[in-house]
């Protein structure tokens, strides 16, 4: 495992790439199957008669991708404490069967807890772009975090 990041290692104005994911048919109608049924993410008969005209991915399955690679490329390595919510949950574009998004997260702000001397927070956001560069998914919230050992 590589090294632990702390609170401190969260620079504002910093902006990192998380990786990014290809989105098939067979997997926007399974996770559309389980978590979010409408018309649209689970028949491409039904999605070709839809104001999108095609299959689209819901857009929860692009946030819990998101949280994936969160996962996979930082939050693994902190010293997580959890989180108090995510807001501003933006979905821009329909996200189609064969596109692949690419994920970054932004520093936003950072502050010391005034209740847990051992944590600070983060306030990030996270963007997705499809293999075109357009902006499909975007979300904001605030990360707890163990600050480095004294």
């Amino acid at each position: 495992m590589s090294e632990t990041l702390y609170w401190e290692d969260f620079v504002v104005g910093e902006t990192v790439d998380m990786g990014s994911h290809h989105f098939t048919a067979q997997e926007i109608i399974a996770f559309a199957r389980q978590f979010d049924p409408q018309p649209f993410h689970v028949d491409p008969e039904a999605a070709r008669e839809s104001f999108y005209g095609t299959l689209i991915a819901s857009g929860w399955h692009t946030c819990s991708i998101a949280m994936r690679l969160m996962c996979d490329s930082y939050v693994n390595r902190t010293r997580s404490m959890g989180s108090p919510g995510v807001d501003n949950i933006r979905w821009l574009a329909p996200v189609k069967a064969g596109d692949t998004l690419s994920y970054r997260r932004t520093a936003l702000e950072a502050r010391a807890s005034r209740s847990r001397p051992d944590a600070g927070l983060v306030r990030n956001r996270w963007e997705a772009f499809n293999q075109d560069g357009v902006r499909v998914m975007t979300m904001e919230g605030w990360g707890m975090l163990g600050r480095r050992p004294r």
